[in-house]
C-alpha cells in the first residue's frame, strides 16, 4: 500500500476550455410559476460571470498549501489532504463529504485544528479519487476509510467524522472498529430504520420523522434523477459548466443554512470563491457521473449501535433530530447539542465553531 505525494494542476487547456464554454452560455429565464428552489436565473448568471473571470491558479495555490496524497488501499486508489499537527501525539481525525461537495470545501475547518492530525479524504468517485471497480456499498466505504488511517497512515485510534451519506459511513466505522476509533463526531445523527419510525411510541420521535416525510417530495427529484437515469443527467452536465454549476449550487442553497428564497445567500455561509472552487474540481475531473454512484449502485449497511464516545452536533435541518434516538444509538453519548447555526455541510459552514466544539470533545478523549 503505497502512498505518493499529489499537487492538484489543471491543464492549462482545460481552464481555457472551460471559459470558452462559459463564454457561449445559453441562459434561460425563470419559468413562470416554477416551483421554489436552490437557484435561479439571475443567480446563475452572477455565478457565471465570476466562473469566467475566477482566478483558478491561486486557488490552486491555496489547495497545495494542504498538503496531499493518493494511496493504494486495497485495490482502489484514495486521494487525501493530510495536515499532521507538530503536537507529539496528537489526536487523528478522519473528515468525509458527501454529495455534492468535495474534500476542498472542508479544508478551511481542517485548517482550524493544528493541535489534531486530519485527514480530509476524497470519496471514491470524487475529484481526485477515481470510482470502485465494485458498487460503493457503505461496508466497502467504511472498510476502506479504516484502512486507510490504520494500516495506511498507520493511526492505531483516530475519531471520525461524515457528512451526508459518510455520516451512515463514520457511524458503520465506529460501530465495526470500536478498537481503533477512539471517538465519533456527528451532525448527521442516526436515522430510526423505517419499521422502527412506523413502531414508535413516542410523539417528539414520531413528528421529527413525519416532519422529515412531509418536506422530502419537493426536494427529492434530484436524488430520483441520479438514482434513476443517472448516465442521461450526466451527459447534460459534463457538457455544460453552467448546468454543472446550476445542479451543484442549488443544494448548496437548498441545505446549507441559509434564508429561504434567497440563492446568494448562501454565500453568508459558503463564499462564491468556494463554490467556484468546487465547480471547477467537478468540472476539471469530469467527476459528476460517479459522483452520483452511491444514488443507484451503493446499497446501505445494517448498522449496529455504537459503543465508542460520541459527540452529537444537530446541525440546524435537523434541530427537532430527537436526543432519546441519539442515546439508544450511540450508548456512549458524551455530548448532544442543537447547534444555533450550520445545516447540511456543518464543517464548512460554521467551520470555526466546530473545530472549536471537536477540539474539546478530543481532549477529553485524551
Amino acid at each position: 500500500m503505497t502512498v505518493r505525494p499529489f499537487a492538484v494542476d489543471i491543464p492549462q487547456p482545460v481552464l481555457d476550455d472551460l471559459r470558452g464554454r462559459l463564454a457561449r452560455t445559453r441562459f434561460l429565464d425563470d419559468s413562470p410559476r416554477r416551483p421554489a428552489s436552490g437557484m435561479s436565473a439571475a443567480y446563475l448568471r452572477e455565478l457565471v460571470a465570476s466562473w469566467l473571470t475566477f482566478d483558478w491558479r491561486s486557488r490552486e495555490v491555496w489547495l497545495n498549501q494542504h498538503p496531499q496524497f493518493l494511496a493504494d488501499v486495497d485495490g482502489s486508489t484514495l486521494h487525501f489532504a493530510h495536515r499532521r499537527s507538530t503536537t507529539p501525539d496528537a489526536p487523528a481525525l478522519l473528515v468525509m463529504h458527501g454529495w455534492p461537495h468535495t474534500f476542498a470545501l472542508q479544508l478551511d475547518f481542517a485548517e482550524l485544528l493544528p493541535d489534531l492530525d486530519v485527514v480530509v479524504v476524497s470519496m471514491p468517485g470524487f475529484a481526485f479519487s477515481p470510482p470502485l471497480d465494485e458498487p460503493p456499498t457503505e461496508q466497502r466505504l467504511a472498510a476502506l476509510m479504516h484502512t486507510l488511517m490504520t494500516d495506511v497512515l498507520g493511526y492505531s485510534g483516530y475519531l471520525t467524522y461524515g457528512e451526508d451519506f459518510t455520516a451512515n459511513v463514520s457511524d458503520l466505522i465506529a460501530s465495526t472498529h470500536p478498537e481503533a476509533v477512539a471517538g465519533i463526531v456527528v451532525t448527521h445523527a442516526h436515522f430510526l430504520s423505517q419499521a422502527e419510525r412506523e413502531s414508535t411510541s413516542d410523539p417528539t420521535e414520531r413528528a421529527f420523522y413525519d416532519r422529515m416525510a412531509a418536506g422530502w417530495y419537493h426536494q427529492a427529484g434530484y436524488a430520483h434523477v441520479q438514482g434513476t437515469r443517472p448516465d442521461t443527467l450526466a451527459a447534460g452536465l459534463n457538457d455544460s459548466p453552467a448546468g454543472l454549476l446550476a445542479w451543484i449550487t442549488e443544494k448548496l442553497v437548498e441545505w446549507s443554512d441559509t434564508p429561504a428564497g434567497d440563492p446568494a445567500g448562501v454565500e453568508r455561509r459558503i463564499s462564491r470563491e468556494r463554490i467556484l472552487t468546487e465547480a471547477t474540481l467537478y468540472w476539471a475531473t469530469q467527476t459528476i457521473a460517479s459522483s452520483f454512484t452511491t444514488y443507484f449502485d451503493g446499497a446501505d449497511a445494517e448498522i449496529s449501535a455504537v459503543e465508542v464516545p460520541a459527540a452529537v452536533f444537530v446541525q440546524r435541518h435537523e434541530h427537532d433530530n430527537p436526543e432519546s434516538v441519539a442515546r439508544r444509538f450511540y450508548r456512549d453519548l458524551r455530548v448532544f447539542e442543537r447547534l444555533p447555526e450550520g445545516g447540511h455541510f456543518t464543517v464548512a459552514e460554521v467551520p470555526r465553531a466546530m473545530a472549536e466544539r471537536v477540539r474539546r470533545f478530543a481532549l477529553t478523549l485524551r
